[in-house]
């Protein structure tokens, strides 16, 4: 007797892998031409995503905050990390992009690579986080397996924002963006997207990230008095 595909497929001795589509948190990215086209229509939750920003300051932290700031509301008993970042995090923009204070954490891993990445997968495996966000020179294939592994399991959002040179390698990670300058617009590239395919979209950032950050020594100078830094 012939027997359906769908009979076979929903059968007791085959296993179906979770797929890449429903299973998966998405969390809008407040820019519509963005989610028109990552899969289910905005940012992955629950997944690694490697951001590679030719220089700093062009929008890579803007381009975030309305999801971290949605996300957060939703869950507003967990975390926002940032680990390692070059510049200090300055709380006033956090605060009017929607970003409750009370529940950022900095952690500054004294500008050693190891320390930053088990500083990054201990936050990611805490359970405690919505979503970290860090700044990791060099990380290795094993390291990134881990990471993705974490943040599936514990619903959290790693962000990864990387040299350019490590756009050479291949990675597990579920999203894979080129962030470049194009004129007054910041142009957001998807190279890799799980359940997708490569895009580019430009997006207007403003002026990028110059009022989210400080110098770290801007920001040590300050802690004598009161401090801008939190």
């Amino acid at each position: 007797m012939t027997r359906s595909l769908e009979e076979l497929v929903g059968g007791p001795h085959v296993w179906r892998g979770r797929g890449s589509g429903a299973a998966r948190s998405v969390v809008p990215t407040g820019f519509a031409a963005l989610d028109r086209v990552l899969p289910g229509g905005g940012w992955p939750w629950g997944a690694v995503i490697e951001i590679f920003a030719e220089r700093p300051g062009i929008g890579e932290l803007r381009l975030w905050m309305p999801a971290i700031a949605a996300s957060s509301r939703a869950r507003d008993r967990l975390w926002i990390v940032f680990v390692a970042p070059p510049l200090i995090p300055y709380p006033p923009a956090l605060a009017r992009c929607g970003i409750d204070l009370d529940r950022v954490l900095l952690v500054d891993t004294r500008d050693t690579a190891a320390e930053a990445s088990w500083a990054t997968e201990q936050s990611v495996r805490s359970g405690a986080c919505i979503v970290v966000l860090a700044w990791l020179r060099s990380v290795d294939d094993t390291a990134l397996r881990r990471f993705q592994l974490a943040a599936e399991a514990k619903e959290c959002a790693l962000l990864l924002f990387r040299p350019m040179a490590g756009l050479a390698r291949r990675s597990p990670a579920a999203l894979r963006l080129r962030l470049t300058k194009d004129g007054d617009k910041t142009r957001v590239e998807i190279l890799k997207c799980r359940g997708g395919r490569p895009a580019r979209v430009d997006l207007d950032l403003d002026l990028g990230d110059g009022d989210f950050a400080e110098s770290r020594s801007a920001c040590a100078s300050s802690r004598a008095g009161e401090s801008r830094c939190g």
